[in-house]
């Protein structure tokens, strides 16, 4: 999209936020329920997955503060409101379930925080913002599925809470193309830094 790009640049989009001070990495969603192809939510994650776990590893080295997030609901499904009437698959992401763990590849320390969420965005009914503000936190770097929902929401949530905003390119996924590339160019434009997984591996070695 490299005219749309221009067009965006010449009216004052798309403007670097770059990396701050202090540090914390978020994974977002991406747990069974989305990456065992037996669930109706997953796709193939495995390349994503792969690449996040180059960056836990680093994020782990440098003990910069963890967060992962999984989606689960209570049964009954009340405290799904009308997410569930829109997504009907979300029924599978019932407490208890193995669909609601974390991905085996990216299994969380016992010192890292599993924040369980009931919508899209890793900040909406939890308690991130105030766990990174505690933590001196400035800048936040995203990983997780999918771009278009789950990754984006927690993207402008983590603007507006004042992170510089970092989503990691290889780190992100989605059910097709269209949506992913159509989502990252609209964050990179208007709510934080689309930036491949060497250049955040290359900052956090200056850490």
């Amino acid at each position: 999209m490299p005219d749309t790009l221009n067009f965006y640049q010449s009216r004052g989009f798309a403007q670097r936020v770059g990396f701050g001070a202090r540090t914390a990495l978020l994974i977002v969603d991406f747990i069974k329920g989305f990456s065992d192809l037996s669930s109706p939510l997953a796709s193939n994650l495995d390349k994503e997955i792969a690449a996040t776990k180059k960056l836990l590893i680093a994020a782990r080295k440098r003990k910069l503060p963890i967060a992962f997030t999984t989606t689960e609901y209570d049964a009954g499904f009340r405290d799904a409101g009308v997410f569930i009437k829109k997504v009907p698959s979300l029924v599978v992401l019932k407490k208890g379930s193995p669909f609601v763990e974390v991905d085996d590849r990216l299994k969380p320390r016992a010192d890292e925080h599993v924040l369980v969420k009931k919508y899209a965005s890793a900040f909406f009914g939890t308690s991130l913002a105030s766990t990174l503000t505690a933590a001196g936190v400035d800048t936040l770097l995203i990983t997780g599925c999918t771009t278009s929902g789950c990754v984006r929401a927690s993207a402008v949530d983590s603007c507006q809470h004042g992170f510089r905003t970092i989503v990691v390119r290889e780190c992100v996924a989605d059910r097709a193309p269209e949506p992913h590339e159509a989502n990252l160019f609209d964050i990179d434009a208007k709510y934080g830094d689309v930036v491949s997984l060497a250049e955040t591996l290359a900052y956090l070695k200056t850490l």
